[in-house]
């Protein structure tokens, strides 16, 4: 009962959040056209991301066949290591927005809630919502190929040992085999179906700033969604999402998100 309980605790926003980090991304087929509505795009963002600029990122393909040698190269496979351009556009807390021929995705270390609060600037469904309408205002696509939401949380680990660990996290480690005081490295990885969707679970023990972390990263995706539907179905992510994370963590942790900021 008391797990219940905490779950349904995750309906407010905690002082010392543990997330770190937040994703968003929806991928579609390639809109050949889209290069050409950029400055549309553009005027329809900019008053919430008014920085921006482009990038060009190389795919390069590298082979060593000796020095006598000599290969050519499929026109395909040129093709597909020719640069690839990014429009990207910056908002004033630093939370990103990139534009591909086949994706948009948003990346940001701003957002500490998701809806909570009355507050929308501080939502990351705000920004969400700001930068994908205004996109599809512009580009009418009817399908999306993938939507993917993931929240990269840096936890505590006072002491790095399998009691604290087990009396802080659910951890999905192999502790009858293994003894954290340890390992220099250790990670587990997933992805299972929740219902209609995909849930990737990594958790990690790392060394961040001199600190021992319990890193875990949640990545849930959606395949094949009508572009109509993108918010209904980000809100099923998310949630999706908080109650892996409410099933992950224990008391302290939740006393740690509690207390005052350090």
């Amino acid at each position: 009962m008391e797990r219940e309980a905490k779950i349904m605790v995750l309906d407010t926003i905690y002082r010392n959040p543990t997330v770190k980090q937040v994703i968003f991304q929806i991928t579609f087929p390639n809109l050949f056209y889209l290069e050409k509505r950029i400055g549309d795009i553009q005027e329809q963002i900019m008053r919430e991301f008014p920085e921006s600029r482009l990038l060009l990122k190389n795919r390069i393909w590298i082979t060593d066949t000796g020095p006598e040698q000599k290969i050519e190269i499929p026109s395909d496979e040129m093709e597909k290591n020719a640069s690839r351009k990014i429009w990207q556009f910056e908002s004033r807390n630093k939370t990103i927005l990139s534009i591909a021929l086949n994706s948009l995705d948003i990346s940001s270390e701003f957002y500490k809630t998701y809806k909570l609060g009355d507050d929308e600037s501080k939502k990351f469904r705000h920004a969400i919502e700001y930068a994908v309408g205004n996109f599809l205002q512009i580009i009418k696509l009817p399908t999306i190929n993938r939507i993917g939401l993931r929240y990269i949380d840096q936890c505590p680990l006072p002491h790095k040992d399998n009691e604290t660990l087990t009396s802080w996290y659910n951890s999905k480690f192999p502790l009858n085999k293994f003894n954290i005081a340890d390992a220099t490295s250790m990670t587990f990885r997933t992805i299972v179906k929740r219902g209609g969707y995909n849930l990737g679970y990594v958790e990690s023990l790392q060394q961040i700033n001199g600190e021992n972390k319990l890193v875990l990263d949640f990545d849930g995706f959606a395949m094949d969604i009508d572009a109509s539907d993108y918010l209904a179905v980000t809100d099923d992510l998310h949630d999706m999402i908080s109650k892996e994370y409410a099933a992950t963590i224990r008391e302290p942790v939740f006393d740690y998100m509690n207390r005052q900021e350090d």
